[in-house]
């Protein structure tokens, strides 16, 4: 990223490649992390439930693929490849719009911002992004949990579990236009809240951690004055160590959002009692305590680490290619 403000004769092209590079970066993140992400979710989605499917992240791995095969492990992948396409080209864009902003209203025109001014333009570009990221997450969620729903409407009828073939299971725009026809319009932004809090908190810490580490690397290099003088190897770590960060700031605002966002298909008994995003929490933490509210943070951790690294090597990458 750059460390001083663009000219404007540049601004637009600068808009352009954050939109570019941030969408390549997202689309190949996300095709590696799903099957961790598709854990996460229904480790998350059954804190609830009076008796939990799977011991951990990896029982749920094991047993979908046993039961639903590599494609099962990639289910509802077209909903989070919109996503991260959307989710990173949104958050580079906002994020260095919003590094403008700051050097307009403080009058800093070189030389770098410093790190409370960067988390506050990373919880800026978080914040402008939830709202994209809602509904997206809400397809994805409600598909991840699909093969679950089957099992128990199998088990209940013939106390067995009989596979249901992917075939019949809607897909991404069909369980989009279901849930807009049940719930309107407003019910695509179903778990906003939890999405708001995580992706502010989460943008100040991934981008801020990400800087941090970067001038840590620059301070110890003999020469080095800016990222564009750090090699692979250190813009990787940098992104790792802000993957992390992330991922921790805000964990169990994501496990209510996802709770909420499945309680129809997993529960659907509870459907007349709609819950907020604080009632959510206060019941998944009866039913399980606060490590109810980090159910599939380890894996979600893990997985963060190589994939975040991608994002900003793949970013940073292109960014100086193509500056």
């Amino acid at each position: 990223m750059d460390d001083s403000a663009p000219s404007a004769s540049s601004h637009a092209l600068r808009g352009l490649k954050d939109i570019a590079f941030g969408s390549a970066a997202g689309i190949v993140s996300k095709v590696f992390e799903h099957p961790f992400d598709l854990a996460k979710v229904r480790l998350q989605a059954q804190v609830l439930d009076h008796e939990a499917r799977f011991k951990g992240p990896l029982d749920c791995l094991r047993q979908t693929y046993v039961k639903e095969g590599v494609r099962g492990l990639y289910r509802g992948l077209p909903a989070p490849i919109v996503g991260a396409m959307a989710e990173n080209a949104s958050l580079f864009f906002a994020y260095n719009e919003a590094q403008t902003a700051i050097r307009r209203v403080t009058g800093i025109t070189e030389g770098p911002l410093s790190l409370p001014q960067l988390a506050f333009a990373g919880a800026a570009a978080g914040s402008i992004t939830s709202f994209f990221l809602t509904p997206i997450e809400l397809v994805k969620c409600k598909m991840q949990v699909q093969m679950l729903v089957a099992e128990s409407s199998a088990a209940a009828a013939a106390e067995r579990v009989v596979p249901r073939s992917f075939a019949t299971m809607p897909g991404p725009l069909s369980v989009l236009a279901s849930t807009f026809r049940s719930t309107g319009f407003r019910g695509l932004w179903l778990g906003q809240t939890g999405t708001f809090i995580r992706e502010t908190g989460g943008g100040a810490a991934w981008f801020a951690t990400n800087e941090f580490v970067k001038r840590l690397f620059i301070a110890r290099r003999a020469g080095a004055e800016s990222t564009k003088d750090l090699n692979a190897l250190e813009l990787g770590l940098a992104g790792a160590a802000s993957g992390v960060a992330y991922n921790l700031a805000l964990f169990p605002a994501d496990s209510v959002k996802s709770t909420m966002q499945t309680e129809d298909e997993l529960r659907p008994g509870t459907a007349g009692q709609k819950r907020t995003f604080f009632s959510t929490f206060r019941a998944m933490y009866r039913a399980g305590g606060v490590r109810a509210l980090y159910a599939g943070c380890g894996i979600t951790v893990a997985r963060a680490v190589p994939s975040s690294a991608m994002i900003f090597l793949i970013y940073d990458g292109l960014t100086r290619r193509f500056s």
